[in-house]
């Protein structure tokens, strides 16, 4: 099986972690993308907002959608609890505390992935980088549409980013990416969101810095207006 963990740092793989062994089969099948992963940006988050107790730990119900108001249009996403519990779970808690207003689609990468949610406050991001959540079995492929949990190279290290994927990507089943949802409404937005800037932008800035960073270099990046629970 395709794993996670092992040490291939070629090219700018390791500044998207999670490729490894993917990255090889891809660079033997002529192709350069790179997994949805998250940048190790832990740090202390004494200043961070407080979060609602209740929402913070809730437990989703079995399916919900969530609509996306973006610069592009709106989107909504039907979560099926079943596919992936503690990534639904965890989704809904984020989306219940208004993480993703004003979050920026920061890798848009065409024929691949959509990825976003790095918050545009770094009290807040920092609030959520150590919230890391166990992984779930992959119950449903990575077909385009789908709405998966970015990670890092480790096992159990799922936070707050996410990814829409623009293809079928199966080749992310077997690198332990499990999908919570799917787009029922709005992928024609998800296709259209700007691709520009490709993998420029820097996770780490991001954190440091939110959307300050981005929105003074790359300011054609398109972003969530709102996410909210609507089903």
């Amino acid at each position: 099986m395709v794993g996670r963990n092992s040490g291939w740092t070629g090219g700018r793989v390791d500044r998207w972690t999670g490729l490894t062994a993917l990255g090889l089969l891809l660079v033997v099948a002529g192709c350069k993308e790179k997994a949805p992963a998250t940048a190790d940006t832990s740090k202390a988050a004494a200043n961070a907002p407080a979060a609602n107790p209740a929402v913070a730990t809730a437990t989703a119900p079995d399916s919900f959608r969530v609509a996306f108001e973006t610069t592009r249009g709106s989107i909504v996403v039907q979560v099926n609890r079943a596919w992936a519990p503690l990534g639904a779970d965890h989704f809904y808690q984020l989306v219940g505390q208004q993480f993703f207003d004003g979050v920026k689609f920061f890798r848009v990468v065409p024929g691949f992935v959509a990825q976003f949610g790095m918050s545009g406050d770094p009290k807040r991001n920092a609030a959520e980088d150590s919230k890391h959540i166990p992984d779930d079995s992959v119950r449903h492929t990575n077909a385009k549409g789908t709405l998966t949990f970015a990670a890092m190279s480790l096992p159990n290290s799922r936070s707050h980013q996410l990814f829409f994927n623009l293809k079928d990507n199966p080749a992310l089943d077997g690198m332990h990416f499990a999908p919570i949802g799917v787009v029922v409404q709005g992928q024609a937005v998800v296709d259209s969101l700007y691709s520009g800037y490709g993998e420029d932008p820097d996770q780490t800035s991001i954190s440091n810095l939110g959307n300050s960073y981005l929105d003074r270099a790359f300011p054609k990046l398109d972003a969530i207006k709102t996410a909210r629970i609507v089903k």
